[in-house]
């Protein structure tokens, strides 16, 4: 299935590279190779699965339309996607989702409701309109075709750490729903089993971390508080929790203000802009070493849609 959403991505979706920097390496104490899925199509690894799931309707259901429910990564990828097939979309995103990220989904055609976080259920939300308008849901990360177009990224990760002579380690993926750390996992099984899937959440929204130490599906206690809003998820998703269970190392956790170091030594090191969520991985590489095994570890840069003053403030904070 991942092999055939990247035949349908060919042409559509960018082929990110593997960065390295030594003073990151210095840092980490060991080589650290860096997949910058914030320079992917609407600056995230979303576009992926957006343009896998629309891409494997069939003509006549896609031409309804399609709705999605995201804090904003997500929504911009339906709604690139959406355009680009040429049907309507629409986007489900709380009130308090990045301006930005609210910005770009209506900059990209997609009507979008706002609903509260804390006392909203997007679920009900999306079920009604999906029902009263004969739209066509694409969820976040519970959806085969949308972790098998995440799992294009492992493929490239597989393909790409051979090149680079690195055929053993960790690849640490921020991790929210699990859509993306399960695709990679079952990409890297096929065509890298050396290479291991481990997912990063930011410290009180550890569901999946916890997941995977229970053996069950575990619940986030709160759902908001966090700048790393695009991987904050209620708990892992009934499809991916046991990709993850079987393939996944242990689960890791940063700090926010390491994210928003992680994402000043990516700018000044890397020359790629993260956003918090997007930063994790490469927190965890840098500042967790102790938590990874091997002489390489690579971290995949999940996506770069923040928001001018929280970059700002990263790169105040961490000027050094």
């Amino acid at each position: 299935m991942i092999e055939a959403a990247a035949k349908r991505l060919a042409g559509h979706a960018r082929r990110t590279p593997l960065l390295s920097s030594p003073f990151l390496d210095e840092i980490a104490g060991r080589r650290v190779l860096v997949k910058p899925e914030c320079l992917q199509q609407t600056g995230s690894f979303k576009f992926r699965g957006g343009w896998s799931a629309l891409s494997a309707l069939a003509p006549e259901v896609r031409a309804r339309g399609v709705i999605a429910f995201s804090s904003g990564n997500h929504a911009q990828g339906v709604a690139a996607a959406a355009r680009g097939h040429g049907v309507p979309a629409v986007i489900v995103m709380p009130e308090d989702a990045p301006r930005l990220k609210i910005a770009n989904t209506r900059a990209l055609g997609a009507e979008v409701v706002l609903y509260d976080r804390a006392t909203g259920d997007r679920d009900a939300i999306g079920a009604q309109l999906a029902k009263e308008r004969g739209l066509t849901l694409i969820k976040p990360f519970d959806e085969p075709q949308v972790i098998a177009g995440q799992g294009t990224c492992g493929l490239e990760i597989a393909a790409q750490a051979a090149e680079q002579g690195v055929t053993e380690a960790d690849v640490l993926v921020c991790c929210g729903g699990g859509g993306l750390t399960s695709g990679v996992a079952l990409a890297l099984e096929g065509h890298a089993p050396g290479l291991r899937a481990r997912p990063v959440e930011p410290d009180g929204f550890d569901d999946v971390a916890r997941s995977l130490t229970t053996g069950r599906i575990e619940r986030n206690e709160k759902l908001t508080g966090s700048l790393c809003d695009a991987i904050i998820s209620p708990q892992p998703g009934e499809l991916t929790f046991p990709i993850m269970h079987r393939l996944c190392g242990p689960g890791l956790t940063v700090s926010e203000d390491e994210a928003l170091r992680a994402m000043a030594l990516a700018f000044t090191r890397l020359k790629i802009v993260l956003e918090p969520g997007g930063a994790v991985s490469l927190a965890a590489a840098l500042f967790h070493p102790g938590a990874v095994s091997g002489d390489a570890v690579i971290a995949v840069a999940s996506g770069g849609n923040v928001d001018a003053e929280v970059f700002g403030m990263a790169l105040e904070k961490h000027a050094d």
